[in-house]
């Protein structure tokens, strides 16, 4: 699998990338447009998921304008979905001063879902917490955290629809679970690994 990781999204939101045979997927849409449309271009590959791990503004915002010009399936959670058509919920009318709308989205998903990108499978984990519909996507050699996890935090739970509780519970009876030496990518900041968050993360040092 190739990836490519986008670090200039809104509020510092991460974009990633992915592409194997030929297919791609990007997991989350707040990184501008043309950056991802030149990336699916030059790497030749037809993209065929935008999986948002939820529905902050700053993880989709520019998820039409992808769509319309690379195509893909827009897939997220159900109970994140609103996030696309509510601008209270998606929080862009707080955070930019903008009520931002977007498409509904092309597919729902659920915990245990799997998304096929050329021969590699992704398997959908269901982490509420930060939003209800907060997802993980989980491949044999990395696993995408979005607004869930981070390198030595986690995510923010006072945005109206967090559950400081619920997000430790997803981390620790979801996530802890796997590899230690999976690689972590999450929607804000560097890398990390399960291994270091189990042992290092403040938050959640066992």
């Amino acid at each position: 699998m190739e990836l490519r990781v986008f670090k200039n999204g809104m509020l510092g939101s991460n974009g990633y990338l992915l592409w194997n045979d030929g297919e791609a997927a990007l997991i989350d849409a707040g990184v501008p447009a043309k950056d991802i449309i030149e990336a699916i271009d030059e790497n030749k590959v037809t993209l065929k998921y935008i999986i948002l791990t939820h529905g902050h503004f700053d993880h989709i915002c520019s998820v039409d304008e992808i769509k319309r010009k690379a195509g893909g399936s827009v897939a997220i959670h159900t109970d994140d979905a609103i996030g696309l058509t509510n601008p209270k919920y998606n929080g862009s009318t707080l955070f930019s001063g903008e009520s931002l709308i977007f498409n509904k989205p092309d597919q729902y998903v659920k915990d245990g879902d799997i998304l096929k990108i050329g021969n590699q499978e992704f398997k959908i984990i269901h982490t509420p917490g930060h939003s209800p519909g907060g997802i993980c996507i989980y491949s044999k050699d990395c696993l995408f955290t979005g607004d869930t996890l981070f390198y030595r935090s986690i995510g923010r739970t006072d945005l109206g629809n967090g559950n400081h509780d619920e997000l430790i519970d997803s981390i620790k009876s979801k996530l802890f679970v796997l590899d230690e030496s999976l690689a972590v990518y999450p929607g804000h900041g560097r890398s990390t690994t399960i291994g270091y968050e189990k042992n290092n993360n403040p938050y959640l040092r066992l």
